[in-house]
């Protein structure tokens, strides 16, 4: 049986290292929580709020973040491994480094955030909110970024190899030194009204 939290509070918690297996918490707030080393497994977490929470070094896999807001939070050397977390939002938050590996991070806000050297792989990201966004030197390895909002976001650097660059439009964006494959190539020329034989 899963265990299931709703509409509670958790303030001042020190849960280091704690490890959070198929529990489900749901409209629940935490708030200045310590869970740096924590492990979730199959954990959900349903429009949840999370301030100033520390993630730093945590380990979360086939776990969901579902509508959830991030606000101040440290998510320094975080990983998530099959997790989804549609539809949340982070707001100054540190995010790097940060590694993913699959997952659903569709709808996700990420505006402003700084991804430098950050890692997706293998990651849905579709209709993700990057605007304004720095992705300078960062992994975007056969990511979905379809739909994605891109306004003066920064991928200088950045390995975009296997990815969806439909919603890139190469003017508007600081991509030098990106890294694309062959059929990027042709993808971002199409972009720019050229043809290719």
């Amino acid at each position: 049986m899963t265990e299931v939290t709703e509409d509670a509070v958790f303030r001042d918690e020190d849960w280091y290292g704690e490890e959070f297996v198929e529990r489900r918490f749901v409209r629940c707030s935490f708030h200045e929580v310590d869970l740096t080393e924590a492990v979730t497994r199959g954990a959900v977490f349903e429009q949840c709020v999370f301030g100033n929470v520390r993630f730093n070094a945590s380990h979360h896999t086939d776990s969901a973040f579902l509508r959830c807001s991030f606000t101040r939070c440290n998510l320094f050397e975080a990983e998530f491994t099959g997790c989804k977390l549609v539809g949340s939002t982070f707001t100054e938050s540190v995010l790097r480094p940060l590694r993913v590996v699959g997952g659903d991070w569709s709808f996700v806000g990420l505006n402003g955030a700084d991804l430098r050297r950050a890692s997706f792989d293998g990651v849905r990201m579709r209709e993700v909110d990057l605007n304004g966004a720095d992705c300078t030197g960062a992994a975007l390895v056969n990511v979905d970024l379809s739909g994605a909002h891109l306004a003066k976001a920064k991928f200088g650097k950045s390995d975009l190899r296997g990815s969806d660059l439909t919603a890139f439009v190469p003017g508007e964006l600081e991509l030098a030194g990106a890294v694309i494959d062959d059929a990027q190539a042709i993808v971002i020329a199409q972009t720019l009204g050229l043809i290719v034989r």
